[in-house]
Protein backbone atom coordinates (compact mmCIF):
# COMPACT_ATOMS: atom_id res chain seq x y z
CA UNK A 1 0.00 0.00 0.00
CA UNK A 2 2.40 2.43 0.97
CA UNK A 3 4.87 1.52 -2.32
CA UNK A 4 1.36 2.24 -3.97
CA UNK A 5 1.01 5.71 -2.45
CA UNK A 6 4.67 6.71 -2.89
CA UNK A 7 4.41 6.04 -6.69
CA UNK A 8 1.42 7.44 -7.68
CA UNK A 9 2.67 10.82 -5.53
CA UNK A 10 5.70 10.69 -7.52
CA UNK A 11 3.95 10.45 -11.07
CA UNK A 12 1.31 13.69 -10.14
CA UNK A 13 3.91 14.97 -8.79
CA UNK A 14 5.92 14.95 -11.65
CA UNK A 15 3.27 15.57 -14.55
CA UNK A 16 1.51 18.09 -12.82
CA UNK A 17 5.00 20.12 -11.77
CA UNK A 18 3.66 22.50 -9.05
CA UNK A 19 6.64 24.65 -9.12
CA UNK A 20 7.15 24.72 -13.30
CA UNK A 21 3.04 25.96 -13.15
CA UNK A 22 4.01 28.50 -10.29
CA UNK A 23 6.18 30.34 -12.47
CA UNK A 24 3.89 30.53 -15.22
CA UNK A 25 1.11 31.56 -13.20
CA UNK A 26 3.29 34.18 -11.98
CA UNK A 27 3.50 35.34 -15.51
CA UNK A 28 -0.40 35.24 -15.96
CA UNK A 29 -1.26 38.01 -13.42
CA UNK A 30 1.54 40.06 -13.08
CA UNK A 31 -0.47 43.29 -11.99
CA UNK A 32 -3.34 40.90 -10.03
CA UNK A 33 -3.30 41.22 -6.66
CA UNK A 34 -3.28 39.04 -3.44
CA UNK A 35 -6.91 38.69 -3.56
CA UNK A 36 -6.95 38.25 -7.13
CA UNK A 37 -4.40 35.58 -6.72
CA UNK A 38 -6.23 33.78 -4.83
CA UNK A 39 -9.75 33.66 -6.41
CA UNK A 40 -7.85 32.49 -9.50
CA UNK A 41 -5.90 29.94 -7.82
CA UNK A 42 -8.64 28.59 -6.10
CA UNK A 43 -10.93 28.24 -8.69
CA UNK A 44 -8.06 26.83 -11.18
CA UNK A 45 -7.17 24.11 -8.69
CA UNK A 46 -11.10 23.24 -7.95
CA UNK A 47 -11.57 22.87 -11.84
CA UNK A 48 -8.77 20.70 -12.42
CA UNK A 49 -9.54 18.24 -9.25
CA UNK A 50 -12.62 17.58 -10.61
CA UNK A 51 -11.75 17.45 -14.24
CA UNK A 52 -8.73 14.71 -12.95
CA UNK A 53 -10.86 13.23 -10.66
CA UNK A 54 -13.84 12.35 -12.91
CA UNK A 55 -11.84 11.11 -15.39
CA UNK A 56 -9.94 8.93 -13.04
CA UNK A 57 -13.36 7.69 -12.14
CA UNK A 58 -15.20 7.04 -15.40
CA UNK A 59 -11.79 6.59 -17.85
CA UNK A 60 -11.44 2.83 -17.62
CA UNK A 61 -15.19 2.17 -18.03
CA UNK A 62 -15.52 4.52 -21.19
CA UNK A 63 -12.45 3.11 -22.70
CA UNK A 64 -14.32 -0.63 -22.43
CA UNK A 65 -17.20 0.68 -23.97
CA UNK A 66 -14.95 2.07 -27.22
CA UNK A 67 -13.43 -1.21 -27.24
CA UNK A 68 -10.37 0.09 -26.15
CA UNK A 69 -8.01 -2.66 -23.73
CA UNK A 70 -6.03 -1.47 -20.86
CA UNK A 71 -2.85 -3.06 -22.17
CA UNK A 72 -3.30 -0.58 -25.12
CA UNK A 73 -4.25 2.13 -22.96
CA UNK A 74 -1.11 1.43 -21.27
CA UNK A 75 1.09 1.74 -24.26
CA UNK A 76 -0.63 4.56 -25.88
CA UNK A 77 -0.77 6.45 -22.48
CA UNK A 78 3.26 5.86 -22.14
CA UNK A 79 3.98 6.54 -25.39
CA UNK A 80 1.89 10.11 -24.70
CA UNK A 81 4.09 10.27 -21.20
CA UNK A 82 7.50 9.93 -22.81
CA UNK A 83 6.58 13.12 -25.27
CA UNK A 84 6.04 14.85 -22.18
CA UNK A 85 8.99 13.88 -20.80
CA UNK A 86 11.11 14.81 -23.53
CA UNK A 87 9.60 18.27 -23.24
CA UNK A 88 10.45 18.44 -20.14
CA UNK A 89 13.98 17.29 -20.36
CA UNK A 90 14.73 19.79 -22.75
CA UNK A 91 12.56 22.21 -21.75
CA UNK A 92 10.40 22.88 -24.79
CA UNK A 93 6.90 24.47 -24.69
CA UNK A 94 4.77 22.03 -26.47
CA UNK A 95 0.75 22.05 -26.34
CA UNK A 96 0.79 19.10 -24.10
CA UNK A 97 1.74 21.76 -20.91
CA UNK A 98 1.05 24.67 -22.57
CA UNK A 99 -1.30 26.47 -24.68
CA UNK A 100 -0.53 26.97 -28.43
CA UNK A 101 0.12 29.51 -30.58
CA UNK A 102 -3.08 30.12 -31.53
CA UNK A 103 -4.63 29.52 -28.25
CA UNK A 104 -2.92 32.38 -27.14
CA UNK A 105 -3.86 34.80 -29.47
CA UNK A 106 -7.33 33.71 -28.99
CA UNK A 107 -6.31 34.55 -25.27
CA UNK A 108 -5.19 37.98 -25.83
CA UNK A 109 -7.89 39.13 -27.96
CA UNK A 110 -10.33 37.84 -25.54
CA UNK A 111 -8.90 39.82 -22.45
CA UNK A 112 -11.95 39.32 -20.17
CA UNK A 113 -11.72 35.19 -20.65
CA UNK A 114 -10.95 33.74 -17.12
CA UNK A 115 -7.39 32.49 -17.09
CA UNK A 116 -8.50 30.18 -14.37
CA UNK A 117 -10.50 27.73 -16.87
CA UNK A 118 -7.76 28.98 -19.82
CA UNK A 119 -4.71 27.82 -19.88
CA UNK A 120 -4.53 27.45 -15.84
CA UNK A 121 -7.07 24.80 -15.48
CA UNK A 122 -6.06 23.04 -18.39
CA UNK A 123 -4.22 22.01 -19.60
CA UNK A 124 -1.38 23.66 -17.32
CA UNK A 125 -2.95 21.12 -14.53
CA UNK A 126 -5.33 18.83 -15.87
CA UNK A 127 -3.75 18.70 -19.16
CA UNK A 128 -2.97 15.55 -21.25
CA UNK A 129 -0.43 13.80 -18.84
CA UNK A 130 -2.45 14.29 -15.85
CA UNK A 131 -5.57 12.63 -17.35
CA UNK A 132 -3.72 9.85 -18.93
CA UNK A 133 -1.84 8.89 -15.81
CA UNK A 134 -5.15 8.90 -13.10
CA UNK A 135 -6.33 6.42 -15.81
CA UNK A 136 -3.61 4.37 -16.01
CA UNK A 137 -3.03 4.66 -11.88
CA UNK A 138 -6.34 3.97 -11.36
CA UNK A 139 -6.22 0.67 -14.06
CA UNK A 140 -3.62 -0.36 -12.46
CA UNK A 141 -4.37 -0.29 -8.66
CA UNK A 142 -5.73 -3.58 -6.97
CA UNK A 143 -8.83 -3.12 -4.78
CA UNK A 144 -10.77 -0.14 -2.71
CA UNK A 145 -7.53 1.05 -0.30
CA UNK A 146 -5.05 1.30 -3.59
CA UNK A 147 -7.35 2.97 -6.20
CA UNK A 148 -8.17 5.27 -2.76
CA UNK A 149 -4.56 5.92 -2.48
CA UNK A 150 -3.95 7.21 -6.18
CA UNK A 151 -7.12 9.74 -5.87
CA UNK A 152 -5.71 10.53 -2.80
CA UNK A 153 -2.27 11.39 -3.83
CA UNK A 154 -3.59 13.30 -6.61
CA UNK A 155 -5.60 15.84 -4.18
CA UNK A 156 -2.58 15.99 -2.10
CA UNK A 157 -0.34 17.06 -5.59
CA UNK A 158 -3.35 19.51 -6.35
CA UNK A 159 -3.09 20.97 -2.54
CA UNK A 160 0.79 21.50 -2.82
CA UNK A 161 0.00 23.41 -6.12
CA UNK A 162 -2.55 25.56 -5.03
CA UNK A 163 0.41 26.34 -2.50
CA UNK A 164 2.95 27.15 -4.79
CA UNK A 165 0.13 29.35 -7.02
CA UNK A 166 -0.33 31.31 -4.19
CA UNK A 167 4.04 31.20 -3.68
CA UNK A 168 3.98 31.80 -7.23
CA UNK A 169 5.87 35.42 -7.06
CA UNK A 170 8.77 34.14 -4.29
CA UNK A 171 8.95 31.00 -6.26
CA UNK A 172 9.76 32.60 -9.34
CA UNK A 173 12.13 35.24 -7.43
CA UNK A 174 13.78 31.98 -5.77
CA UNK A 175 14.70 29.99 -8.72
CA UNK A 176 14.42 32.07 -11.92
CA UNK A 177 13.79 30.23 -15.05
CA UNK A 178 17.04 28.53 -14.94
CA UNK A 179 16.01 27.19 -11.82
CA UNK A 180 12.91 26.10 -13.00
CA UNK A 181 14.40 24.62 -16.17
CA UNK A 182 16.76 22.30 -13.39
CA UNK A 183 14.40 20.63 -11.46
CA UNK A 184 11.95 20.23 -15.46
CA UNK A 185 14.61 18.64 -16.77
CA UNK A 186 15.11 15.74 -13.57
CA UNK A 187 11.74 15.49 -13.33
CA UNK A 188 11.43 14.74 -16.98
CA UNK A 189 13.80 11.86 -16.71
CA UNK A 190 11.64 10.41 -13.77
CA UNK A 191 8.78 10.71 -15.68
CA UNK A 192 10.35 8.96 -19.19
CA UNK A 193 11.51 5.86 -16.98
CA UNK A 194 7.49 5.64 -16.02
CA UNK A 195 6.71 5.85 -19.41
CA UNK A 196 8.66 3.31 -20.20
CA UNK A 197 7.46 1.33 -17.30
CA UNK A 198 4.04 1.71 -18.73
CA UNK A 199 4.70 0.81 -22.26
CA UNK A 200 6.67 -2.56 -20.84
CA UNK A 201 3.26 -3.04 -18.72
CA UNK A 202 1.61 -2.83 -21.31
CA UNK A 203 3.22 -5.03 -23.83
CA UNK A 204 3.52 -7.88 -20.98
CA UNK A 205 -0.03 -8.04 -20.43
CA UNK A 206 -0.74 -8.47 -23.77
CA UNK A 207 1.88 -11.44 -23.83
CA UNK A 208 0.35 -12.86 -20.95
CA UNK A 209 -2.69 -12.73 -22.64
CA UNK A 210 -1.58 -14.09 -25.99
CA UNK A 211 0.15 -17.13 -23.96
CA UNK A 212 -3.08 -18.13 -21.86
Amino acid sequence: MFNAIVRSFVIFFVIVDPIGVAVIYAGLVPHADIEARWRIATRATIIAGVLILLFGAIGEPVLTALGVTMPAFRIAGGLLLFLLATDMVFARQSGMRNPTAPEESELRRQRDMNIAVFPLAFPLLAGPGALTSIVLSVGRAHGFLEIASVFGSMLIVLALTFFALLMAGSVTKLLGVTGSNVIGRGSGVILAALAAQYVLDGISQIASQGTS
